[in-house]
């Protein structure tokens, strides 16, 4: 069966081992499965099986905008898909979403409590409805943040905000909607065209909770993730193909609903 991973790191090799140790000090148990750069999320995807890795970059400055556009456009390939970043101060971004476009990346990711902004403040709305002009995916990070407990910057209900705000803008929630709140994503986002990335859900949310999460929500509307390197790529697959679901519903996780949405 074929898969594409939604949510992966990566790093330039001089700042991949930087970078790694940075985020350890806030990753808690969480240790990295490879070392951080281009070819060690290859030979990880090798080993699990994975044909395509979405890699997902943060601008936790403005003045990386530029510098992360560049290098997720160096690193395109038929097996890697990146995401660049959009920081919410940065000025100019109508411009870098055009590069971004020109570039023939598929869309940006955004971090509330790495960016230090809140999902649904109406100031940022020229901001999103630029990402929706050009036809980008807004990937945010969802829940909480084991580096930010119990912080609701990127809480389900905001999301929610903003896709009614929106509803035209393609919205990717990762962590199955919400990181340790999945009770609230039940309440507020099952049933909207809002995709719910998979990383962080199998083995950490209650039976209950990822049962019925899954059960209520639009089939084509999963994206199997894992959050590579803080999760190992064959472990997280290797739950999802042993999961109780049909065959069908699993393609679509695993890449059926990738394969739609990345086209558009």
């Amino acid at each position: 069966m074929k898969t594409i991973d939604f949510h992966t790191h990566a790093f330039p090799d001089q700042l991949a081992g930087k970078a790694l140790d940075q985020l350890h000090t806030k990753s808690g148990d969480y240790q990295a499965h490879h070392d951080g750069t281009i070819r060690g999320l290859l030979r990880s995807m090798d080993r699990a099986g994975i044909e395509k890795s979405v890699v997902l970059s943060i601008a936790t400055r403005p003045e990386q905008v530029a510098r992360i556009t560049d290098w997720a456009a160096s690193i395109r390939s038929d097996r890697i898909i990146p995401f660049p970043s959009i920081h919410p101060q940065f000025s100019n971004f109508e411009s870098e979403l055009d590069r971004i476009k020109s570039a023939g990346l598929h869309g940006i990711k955004l971090h509330p409590m790495y960016q230090e902004f809140v999902i649904d403040d109406p100031a940022l709305l020229p901001l999103y409805r630029a990402i929706s002009d050009r036809g980008l995916i807004c990937l945010f990070h969802a829940g909480w943040d084991i580096a930010y407990p119990e912080s609701d910057q990127a809480a389900p209900h905001r999301i929610l905000n903003l896709h009614q705000a929106i509803p035209e803008l393609k919205i990717i929630a990762a962590h199955l909607g919400g990181w340790q709140v999945w009770n609230e994503v039940a309440r507020c986002l099952l049933g909207h065209q809002i995709y719910l990335e998979t990383s962080f859900s199998i083995r950490e949310a209650k039976a209950s909770e990822f049962r019925r999460i899954l059960d209520n929500h639009p089939p084509e509307y999963f994206l199997f993730g894992t959050d590579s390197p803080w999760l190992d790529q064959k472990e997280e697959l290797d739950a999802w193909k042993k999961l109780d679901i049909p065959v069908e519903f699993k393609e679509k996780i695993l890449f059926k609903n990738a394969e739609e949405l990345l086209k558009k």
